[in-house]
Formats: C-alpha cells, structure tokens, sequence
C-alpha cells in the first residue's frame, strides 16, 4: 500500500509504498477513501523537517538540554548518533480519515464489515485504528465530509473547555481550518462570535457564515471587541492560532471581561501578564486534542471506555457529535473544501505547503490498492545461506544499536517486521533487508531465517519467543525475557535444546566486563551496582506492568544478568527496598540484594532521581583486599593489583561484540551464548525482587 511519510532529516515528504497493517485485538482495518490534511500541523511537521539542525534545535530548546547533558554523561559521538537516528526515523503523516471498514479484531463490538467509518488514521491507502478512535458515518454524510470528523472534535473540545452559555460572545482567534470550525459550532451553541485573523479572505469566509470578523493586522482588535461587547469585553476567547508572538495571549486577557475564560487549542508564546490575568481574575486552560482519552493507553489502547455517566464527552463521543452536526446541517464543511487532489499527486499540497491559503485539501484515494502484508525491496541484496536472520520490532533499539552492529557483523539480514510497517520498510531500505513486513509470522515462517530477533514492547517477548522456539528457530531477544513466571514457564515448555536462546544482555560481553572476568574468576566476591536510570514519566508504557513490566523487571534485570556473570554464580535469594510508598510494581527506585551459590553477594541500587550528567552506570567489585571500579563502561580502573591495566575506551557495552559474537555462532555452530539456565535464573530474580517488596521478607530462588 502508499502511505505519506515525513523525512524529518531530508525534510522530504514522500509517498511510500509499505506494507499493510494486520488485524489485531481491539482495532479496526479500514480501507481509505479521502482523507484531510491539516494544513497547520503538518505544515509544522514539513517545515521542522526542512529546517537545518541549528533551526531544529532552536525550536526544541529542551531537547537541546537533553542533548547537552548526554554529551557530558556519555560523550559527543554517541550523542551525535542518537540524535541523527532519531531524526532518521520516518513520521507517518495526517490524522484525520474516512474509510470502509474491511476487517475486525477481537471484541470489537460496534462495527460491522462494509460501515463507513471515520478515524484518526494516517494518511495510508489502509490504516489500523483502536475502536475507540472511530466513529460510524450517517448515511447522509458523504466521506468528504467526514475527513473533518477529527479535526472538528479539536474545535469541539475548546469550546467544552470554555463551557459557554446561550448569549455569550466568544472570540475565536485564528481563522484556519480548527477555527472556522469552531466559529460556526459556537454559533450553533447560540453564542455571538467575534473572528479574528490576518488573513482577508479567511475573513470573508467567516463573514459568509455570519461570523463577525476582523482583521488584527489593520484594526484594533481589543477596543473592537469592547465595542462589540458595551465595553464588558468578551465572555470567552478561544484560540485556534499557530504563532510564536506573546501579543495574541496578551490581547486575549485585554479584551476579555472580569472572569472571562481564554482556552488555548493552537499553539502561541505563552508570556504571562500577571496583572492581565490578576486584575480581571481570568481562567486560563490549554485544551488536549480531541477530548478525554486523549493519550490515555487504557482508553486508546486496551478500548476502556469512560463511563457516560461521569465523563459525558470523550474522544470518540465528541467524533459522534461532530457528524451529527454535520449530518443536521449544524455544521457546514463542504463549504471549507479548498482542493481535491489524488493521492499520487500529494506533492501539489505539500510541496509549498507553508505558502499556501487553502483552507481544506483532501486526498482522494484509489478503489483498488495493494493490500500484502510483505514488500519486497528492490535495493536489497539478499543472498540464500545460512544464518539467515529476522527482526522482529523496528523501533529505536533495532534502528540505533541492533542493525548497526549487524551490519558491522556482515550479518545476512532477510525480513523485518513492525507494526505500522513504516519503520521497518525504512529500516529494511536503510541496511539492505530483502523483505519489509506487518506481519510477525512472516518472519517466524521463513524458511530461509535461522535466527529470529525480537525487540518489540516487552509483553511481546514471551509468547513470541515460545513461537519461535516450537518453530524451531534460533532466537535471540531483548531484555526482559517474561514479565511474569507463567510466561517464562512457557518458555520453558517450549524450549527442546535444539534450537538456542539468547536474551540482549549485552553488559557482559562489554572488553570493560570482559577485563573483569579474567581477574575474578573462582572467588567469593561483592558486588555493587549502581544504575543511575534517569526519570521517566509516569504514563510511559515502561511503567504499565500489561506491556512494559516496570523498570525493575524491564530493565534492572540487566545488573541481575552481569552481577551472576561476574561472579560466576546464580541468585539464590532476593531481597529488595524501595523508596517511598509506590506499589511494588512500579517502583524504579530501589536497592537490590542478591544472595548467590558459591557465597557472593551483589547489590543492585536502581534509581531514577538522580542527575542526568552524573554517570548513567557504575560497578564495584571487592574481593581479596582487591577492588575493581567499571564507570559508565567508559573506564575500569583496578586497586590492589600488581598486573591490572587500566582500560580507558569510549562507551562500550558489548552489543558489537555480543551481535558478532551471535553471527558467528549462527553460521558456524556452538554452544548459546548464555546458559539457558542462566537467563531463567535471572528472570525469576527479577520477579523475586518484586515479590520480596510485597513481601517485605527475603525470596528464595527455586
């Protein structure tokens, strides 16, 4: 199929082909008809992908803290490539769709094969949606004018914010597409409506509609207003505007009555007047797109809806109320249809999309589209021998550590897999992948692919593992291995020893590591672990135990692998404190014991609170009147010792080695390169770990 895609390194839109999404649990397969493009967001989009780097980074000045910090913590190199990783990683475009329904997942409910739908897919010829991020067309709306069903929910959810009542003015302040929209549904909601724009034919367009409009450019906007208004100034101010000036905020709180209400939809500097907002006591609320639900993973992801009862307007309830305006003549969007362009000649809209004074342009989309869940890529150089190798999971693992030590490897890489099948399609472009897929079992079925390699989100690796191994693959997989005993006892039941398993843990295959080993080999030792992790928000899916597992299993497994591998010993015991009251789950801030066979010990301290430019990771080993410090797998320094040198290295963690290592146990045969006992040793550790918090009690290891 062809999806639009942005370039953020090249700034080049572009018109894909990549393969189409599969049907998964909860979701929506829906074949596109039109969809719409926002004019302002992506022309944002477009126009950051086009700027230089100093231009990029001056509109991202906290991402060039972030930068800066990582450049004193790990140094310029490494920053430098995740950076341009980061940029090289395509952004499907466009959120505002209208389609056929052509396939359903599990428990999805409300739909039907062959309804009219409207979502907020990508601009793709067949997209995948959550069922909570669609909503069925009336049979009086056309799919022109459904692509303004996401669009509008923007405007809609403003004005919910600024909760008028029948009577008031309100002012709406930028006349694009979101605030036409919202201009008109203000009208509807019987309140008098004040436009304001630079643009005169936007104006006009406002004007047709009854709206009264005013230029800001050529008039006094505050003094009209408060003539308008019998000087009592305006009852809310809604802004739609895309601009960087502080004016537009301070003009809002100006023109505002005492206790007016000012809601932000678009995007505006943000410098405050106290005195403004003091003296009038306004209320001031930033509104999130479409409504509740809103990048909330229960109700986007997993389908839970809010109850009707206590939240009346979500997301999708707001979708429901934008097509019934438009179905009774409430609202009006053909009206704001500016072109109409087939999807092959997307470039007339992008091309000088920041010069351009449309209002709406749909993309209109062929009857018949490719719908093949593989694409073959014709740059590829795949050549049929052994160790064949496929990817499982695209995402930034795969694309700035993974694939770059494969190729360094001269790896024979066959097909990759990702969800969206943007990513892997680039991927597979950028290091000569023969194949590009959304389908995992193409990578699994393969009969050319020896080793599968699986980096997707963690709930993923257990049962795509088990797959695997029945399939009599050779697998290697991204920490963690399970994120709970019955999936690691799946596991078990499925590996036969005719295949291997190896899980990334890459630490011990570090030449810092490796340098360790040699002088520590046979004896009793302590072991300290300190792993600086950084703070990460709360919402992230790291945190959520159904698909990231916490950071203690997700991540802090890591230091349980090395300390075992150090020592030469597996955990017997576990014990672990947190911080604070968290629930045991989702702590990240937490001391580890381990207790081990041959009588070591290892601490793992595991925090997030700590400072960004302080070192990510330390290790420290005493043993024998001897000490070995490893900081940030930069330096090892050894004390008590007649023959230790130093080592001194750029950031080195051992994923190089451990992927070359892998190859070349692929092609030539050997032993894994981690004793299967060893990886589920360290899997029951973590969960241990867990336990032993609810517990309060130390864990023994069976």
């Amino acid at each position: 199929m062809k999806q639009i895609i942005q370039d953020l390194k090249t700034g080049k839109t572009i018109l894909e082909d990549v393969p189409a999404p599969m049907i998964k649990s909860g979701h929506v397969l829906i074949k596109t008809t039109h969809s719409l493009v926002s004019l302002g967001t992506e022309r944002m989009l477009v126009e950051f992908g086009k700027a230089n780097l100093i231009n990029k980074a001056r509109q991202q000045p906290d991402k060039v803290k972030q930068v800066l910090a990582k450049i004193k913590s790990e140094g310029l190199m490494p920053t430098l490539e995740a950076v341009f990783n980061k940029l090289g990683q395509p952004l499907p475009l466009g959120y505002c769709n209208a389609g056929k329904v052509i396939a359903l997942g599990e428990g999805v409910t409300k739909f039907n094969i062959g309804d009219r739908v409207a979502s907020n897919g990508h601009h793709a010829e067949y997209v995948l949606v959550s069922e909570n991020l669609v909503a069925a067309i009336p049979a009086n709306v056309s799919d022109e004018e459904a692509t303004f069903t996401v669009i509008g929910s923007i405007g809609l959810q403003g004005i919910r914010l600024c909760n008028p009542t029948f009577g008031e003015t309100i002012v709406v302040v930028g006349l694009g597409l979101v605030g036409l929209i919202t201009a008109e549904l203000l009208q509807a909601n019987g309140c008098k409506v004040i436009g304001i724009d630079v643009d005169d034919s936007k104006i006009a367009l406002a004007e047709q509609k009854g709206i009264v409009g005013i230029n800001s450019k050529q008039h006094d906007v505050v003094k009209f207003v408060k003539e308008k208004t019998n000087e009592a100034g305006a009852d809310g101010v809604i802004i739609t505007a895309s601009a960087k000036s502080d004016d537009i905020i301070a003009q809002a709180a100006q023109m505002s009555r005492k206790r007016g209400r000012i809601i932000l939809v678009g995007v505006i500097g943000l410098n405050l007047s106290r005195a403004d907002f003091y003296e009038k006591e306004l209320s001031f609320q930033v509104s999130c797109s479409y409504g509740p639900g809103r990048y909330d993973d229960d109700y986007e992801k997993y389908g839970n809806d809010y109850p009707l009862p206590y939240v009346r307007w979500t997301e999708n309830r707001n979708f429901q109320a934008i097509l019934e305006a438009i179905s009774t003549g409430k609202l009006d969007v053909k009206s704001l249809i500016t072109e109409r362009i087939p999807l092959n000649d997307f470039n007339n809209i992008y091309e000088n999309i920041g010069n351009k004074n449309s209002i709406a342009s749909l993309l209109i989309y062929p009857e018949t589209a490719d719908n093949s869940s593989v694409i073959n890529i014709p740059s590829a150089n795949f050549k049929k021998e052994r160790g064949g190798i496929g990817v499982i999971g695209a995402g930034n693992f795969s694309s700035s550590t993974m694939l770059p030590a494969l190729k360094k490897a001269n790896a024979n890489l066959v097909i990759i897999a990702s969800a969206g099948g943007v990513t892997s399609t680039a991927l597979a472009k950028k290091y000569s992948i023969a194949k590009s897929t959304t389908n995992y079992k193409e990578v699994i079925d393969d009969t050319d692919v020896d080793l599968v390699i699986i980096t997707t989100r963690h709930n993923l690796h257990a049962p795509l593992v088990a797959e695997a191994l029945k399939n009599k693959k050779h697998v290697f997989v991204e920490k963690p291995l399970a994120l709970n005993a019955e999936e690691l006892n799946k596991i078990i039941e499925a590996y036969d020893g005719t295949t291997t398993l190896t899980v990334g843990f890459n630490r011990r295959f570090s030449p810092h590591v490796q340098k360790i080993k040699q002088f520590t080999q046979g004896t009793e030792m302590n072991v300290i672990a300190t792993m600086n992790a950084g703070f990460i928000e709360a919402n992230s899916w790291v945190h959520d135990m159904r698909s990231g597992g916490g950071r203690i299993i997700g991540e802090a497994c890591h230091y349980i692998d090395l300390i075992s591998f150090i020592t030469g010993s597996q955990v017997t015991e576990v014990c672990m404190n947190a911080m604070g009251n968290h629930p045991a789950e989702n702590t990240d801030n937490a001391s580890i014991l381990l207790h081990y066979e041959n009588g070591s010990t290892g601490v793992i301290n595991y925090f997030s609170n700590g400072s960004k430019s302080y070192s990510k990771e330390r290790l420290e080993i005493y043993f024998q009147g001897k000490t070995i410090i490893l900081d940030n797998f930069r330096t090892t320094t050894g004390y008590g010792f007649k023959n230790f040198s130093n080592l001194k290295s750029k950031i080195d963690k051992g994923h190089t080695a451990q992927f070359k290592l892998l190859k070349e146990r692929l092609e030539n045969g050997g032993a894994s390169l981690i004793p299967f006992d060893e990886l589920i040793n360290t899997a029951k550790a973590s969960f241990a770990a867990l336990e032993s918090l609810k517990n309060k009690s130390w864990i023994k290891i069976n």
